[in-house]
């Protein structure tokens, strides 16, 4: 996998001072889309050890609230297996830390990714210029949700995060 930037103290895109981690890849190509440099997968850099380290120690700080993965898209299809790992490791080694997840996919296509119940907040669908809205807290476009993952597991619906 390949990601662009990882930036900390970051209040947009999610609750709280968060860390992102933007990865590379996107086959949505969304028109109007914030990010078009991100979409193909191999631009950007390798995400190595290194960066893993950068990355927690981003994380390891008292004030962070937790990680967002965006980008491009988390969950194309070859950042699948390396992004899972990662929630993986960081809810392990941070449970006290948010996991928030942008995709362009809708949650009832990945709800039954293995690590999807680690999420605590998914912002998903694609984004859609026409209903775009800066008003709207956390989202683009008004057709995409914040979704409150293990709640909507619970239920077996969506559940939107308050």
């Amino acid at each position: 996998m390949n990601y662009h930037n990882i930036t900390v103290d970051d209040m947009l895109n999610g609750d709280g001072l968060r860390t992102v981690l933007w990865v590379a890849g996107c086959d949505h190509r969304c028109r109007g889309c914030q990010n078009p440099q991100t979409w193909p997968a191999q631009s950007g850099i390798p995400f190595d050890d290194n960066a893993r380290e950068e990355l927690f120690s981003y994380l390891s700080r008292d004030y962070m609230s937790g990680i967002t993965f965006s980008g491009g898209d988390p969950l194309f299809a070859p950042n699948r297996e390396t992004v899972g790992s990662l929630i993986e490791e960081i809810h392990a080694r941070f449970p006290e830390k948010t996991i928030w997840l942008y995709t362009g996919s809708l949650f009832e296509e990945i709800r039954s990714l293995p690590f999807v119940p680690l999420i605590d907040v998914i912002v998903d669908g694609p984004y859609v210029e026409a209903l775009r809205d800066v008003q709207l807290h956390w989202k683009g476009s008004a057709n995409q949700r914040v979704i409150n993952v293990k709640r909507s597991l619970a239920a077996g619906r969506v559940i939107l995060w308050a």
